[in-house]
């Protein structure tokens, strides 16, 4: 039996390795603005408001899913409501919910004001904004934007998604970034013009796959130890929505962070005059040096607007890989 067990492992071990998928060595890079809309598993608790002066169903947690309704699945706000409605029995109803992806089942209290019945909860069962497309790679259509996550309203959890597209989209104008407050890339998000599917959220970005991949040039893939200190470039969006290069320095490299890996200011004149620096909705723009893709900004510094970080574009495209 002991021998019949180490032969078993052995014929698994041989051929797992068969199943591991690669990126490719050469991608195309990304700048172009995206719409970005992602549905959840049922409704997200994003608050709590007071009813009658006091608050109710303080058992639920901003960042639970409300999943059911009496064992009715709930798809959206408006189907929480109509479900509540039609199953309300002595001022309450049976709800499942998720948590930390466990779930649970409580009862919800309703109070009657104004002739309608309210839950005391604001809840939200779709995202809808703007980010950065960093790379398709040609070979599998997978694309990645943002270089990190799409979070619950006023938490660090992760927003769960059941279905999600991504949209083209045109930048109208820029709320500059100013120390202390960063500003933002607003576009307008064309519905009608799909750009892919949104298949995954994670810390180091969202991914799916391009309905779509056009026939443009290859940039190669540079991992962190390509990357030095200096010269280098964003590739983002302007105002006539075409894909600019601005020039950027790398002020630091660090290889043992997960997420926060190039720290760099922005040094064109052209970006700080059109943003004031780093905006929200620039996330996911890709990093160039010596004519390698080698990274997508993550995040800016709130109080020093002209500073952010990159993400490793090998983090991201191993991320994506996984769709496959």
């Amino acid at each position: 039996m002991v021998i019949l067990m180490k032969k078993v492992l052995f014929i698994i071990l041989l051929f797992f390795p068969l199943l591991v998928l690669a990126y490719s060595d050469y991608i195309i890079p990304g700048g172009d603005t995206l719409g970005i809309e992602v549905n959840s598993k049922g409704v997200v608790v994003v608050g709590f408001y007071k009813v009658d002066g006091t608050y109710i169903n303080r058992e639920l947690r901003i960042g639970d899913s409300i999943l059911e309704v009496n064992n009715y699945e709930v798809e959206s706000s408006n189907d929480l409501v109509k479900l509540i409605e039609e199953n309300m029995k002595n001022n309450k109803v049976n709800i499942t919910y998720e948590r930390n992806d466990k779930e649970y089942e409580t009862n919800l209290d309703l109070k009657l004001v104004l002739g309608s019945y309210r839950t005391g909860l604001y809840v939200k069962g779709n995202i809808l904004g703007v980010g950065t497309l960093s790379y398709i790679d040609p070979e599998t259509g997978i694309y990645g934007v943002l270089g990190h996550s799409l979070n619950v309203s006023g938490t660090n959890q992760l927003m769960d998604v059941k279905t999600g597209y991504s949209y083209d989209a045109e930048v109208v104008s820029f709320t500059r970034s100013v120390n202390g407050s960063p500003g933002s890339k607003n576009a307008d998000i064309d519905k009608n013009s799909r750009f892919g599917t949104i298949e995954v959220n994670s810390n180091y970005g969202i991914f799916g796959k391009a309905d779509e991949v056009k026939n443009k040039k290859l940039m190669k893939v540079g991992t962190l130890d390509d990357v030095s200190l200096g010269e280098a470039y964003i590739y983002t969006t302007n105002l006539d929505n075409e894909v600019v290069k601005y020039e950027i320095e790398i002020l630091n490299i660090d290889k043992d962070n997960y997420d926060k890996n190039i720290y760099f200011e922005v040094v064109d004149t052209d970006l700080l005059k059109m943003s004031g620096g780093i905006v929200q909705g620039m996330s996911g723009s890709p990093i160039i040096q010596n004519d390698m893709i080698i990274g997508a900004v993550t995040r800016v510094l709130v109080d020093d607007v002209d500073r952010g970080y990159g993400i490793s574009i090998v983090t991201m495209l191993e991320e994506g890989d996984k769709l496959q």
